[in-house]
């Protein structure tokens, strides 16, 4: 069999299409793709507001921004994610404090959570790990209670719920990734949902500088002195990036369910090899299914990955805890056994091969290359 990638993306003529009618456009920054894309967005995603941005980190940024969280602040947040969760934190001028992971789903334990909380506290981040939301509803309690801020990072969760929420619904906003691998995806960039006008004026205006007006105001009324209300970013997405999202609404549920019969067959070609463990979903939970993510015994993995290598198979480690990189040990005084949970996943885990067109013959070939190299090693 030829080699098997990680993942392909399924962008085409469609998309080439709608980019081309961008590129006919004199507008190619911030304009109506965008605001068609975030009209569309906000009504997939059940919120009243949609912002387009050029990166979850940047939805994740300027939301701390304007929930007023800054310097002297602390922010809870998950150790078991990429680095830009909490990146976004510091970003802020604000400090993460790592709570330990569920051990079996990985997502932020909302147990841990209240134990975490001192005066300095400002915020709540939980991630919604692999596509499997975290528990938002005990999340809430603890953020009403305690007077907190509550963000999601919801880069893998567009069609995850739990309990009967959804990403955004009890979240002061929820941010998003469309990066390469995501299930909307524009190459880069983002989005943050909110129910908030105060919350979504603010942000509209930290994603483009501060300024008051766009080029696309200028050029769609004639020109207008602007001013620089505050201090902002540059985080607006181009129309070029909402032109190659908005095709892809009309697919986002289909390749759901593809995705979801993906990982039911390699549950089912998977659950026979020894030292395995499958990825752990809720029952009250409707999976996203972003990654596909197992994981093996800790002094096997990295033989699991050259095994895969050898075999022409595409693979990833989603993820290295944050807390154990090298800026966080030498910036934060983190140390192994801090958060024995998620360094444990950590060690273990691997993401297969998974995107919504992948054949389905490829799931028993990298099942067999899995069992082949763990068995090797007996």
């Amino acid at each position: 069999m030829d080699s098997i990638p990680f993942f392909l993306h399924d962008l085409g003529q469609p998309e080439l299409d709608s980019v081309a009618r961008i590129l006919s456009s004199p507008i190619l920054t911030t304009g109506e793709a965008v605001q068609d894309f975030e009209n569309k967005f906000a009504t997939v995603m059940g919120r009243r507001y949609a912002l387009g941005v050029t990166s979850c980190t940047g939805a994740l940024h300027m939301s701390l921004l304007a929930l007023g969280v800054g310097p002297g602040d602390e922010v809870i947040t998950t150790p078991m994610s990429f680095l830009a969760t909490a990146t976004a934190i510091i970003e802020a001028g604000a400090k993460p404090v790592f709570v330990d992971v569920e051990s079996d789903t990985g997502n932020l334990d909302a147990g841990r959570v209240e134990g975490a909380i001192t005066p300095r506290t400002k915020a709540i981040l939980p991630v919604h790990l692999y596509g499997l939301m975290c528990d938002m509803k005990a999340l809430r309690e603890i953020a009403d209670r305690r007077g907190l801020a509550l963000i999601e990072d919801a880069a893998h969760c567009i069609e995850g719920t739990r309990n009967g929420v959804r990403p955004g619904q009890l979240g002061s906003t929820a941010c998003f990734s469309f990066y390469a691998t995501k299930t909307l995806t524009c190459g880069e960039g983002g989005a943050v949902v909110t129910d908030s006008e105060e919350l979504y004026e603010r942000m509209r205006m930290l994603r483009h500088h501060g300024m008051t007006k766009t080029a696309a105001d200028r050029m769609r009324d004639g020109y207008q002195h602007w001013d620089m209300a505050e201090f902002g970013w540059k985080y607006n997405m181009s129309n070029i990036e909402a032109a190659l999202l908005l095709p892809q609404f009309q697919r986002l549920q289909d390749n759901h369910r593809l995705r979801g019969r993906l990982a039911r067959l390699y549950a089912e070609h998977l659950s026979g090899i020894g030292g395995v463990l499958l990825p752990s979903s809720r029952d009250d939970a409707t999976h996203s299914w972003h990654l596909y993510t197992i994981r093996v015994p800790a002094d096997r993995r990295d033989q699991v990955i050259k095994g895969f290598t050898r075999d022409g198979i595409g693979c990833a480690v989603n993820y290295r805890p944050i807390h154990l990189t090298t800026y966080f040990r030498n910036a934060f005084g983190f140390k192994e056994r801090d958060f024995p949970n998620a360094e444990r996943i950590g060690s273990e885990t691997i993401s297969l091969p998974f995107y919504p067109k992948m054949p389905p013959a490829h799931i028993p070939a990298v099942a067999e290359s899995l069992r082949r190299t763990l068995e090797r090693g007996r």
